[in-house]
């Protein structure tokens, strides 16, 4: 069991992408000091290749869902049972497809009938004597 009181989210997906982006950081760092742009390309990539990895080890459940998590799974070393489904909420499980329930055809439900209430005037005999005539006419229509 974890010694922490609170889910501060430690977990092999973290510390693992923390350091491979640290060391990116580091190279990248070392191209802008120089002025070297290989330097700098390759801090940048391995940058890349951190997020990367931490996403995968998110997707393959050394990560964390968003919020709190049981306390039996607060330890760092403790895998996600739940990352095969994807977290309800997580933008990396949602670009990797999960975290929505997906239907056939055969299992999505009939959509309901709308009906739309229609109006429609009935004319009425029209003798077009006595009416009024259109607007600043001055008088009946004729």
């Amino acid at each position: 069991m974890s010694a922490h009181q609170y889910d501060h989210g430690h977990t092999v997906a973290g510390w693992t992408g923390f350091g491979i982006v640290t060391a990116g950081a580091a190279v990248l760092a070392l191209g802008v000091c120089t002025g070297s742009g290989v330097s700098r390309a390759v801090g940048l990539g391995i940058v890349l290749l951190g997020l990367l990895v931490t996403w995968a080890l998110h997707l393959a459940g050394w990560g964390k869902p968003t919020g709190r998590r049981p306390r039996g799974q607060w330890d760092w070393r403790v895998r996600d049972p739940d990352a095969g489904d994807g977290h309800p909420g997580c933008l990396g499980c949602r670009l990797a497809g999960r975290g929505r329930r997906r239907t056939t055809a055969a299992e999505s439900p009939a959509p309901a009938p709308v009906s739309v209430p229609v109006s429609i005037p009935v004319p009425g005999p029209r003798s077009g004597a006595g009416e009024p005539g259109p607007v600043d006419a001055g008088g009946p229509v004729r």
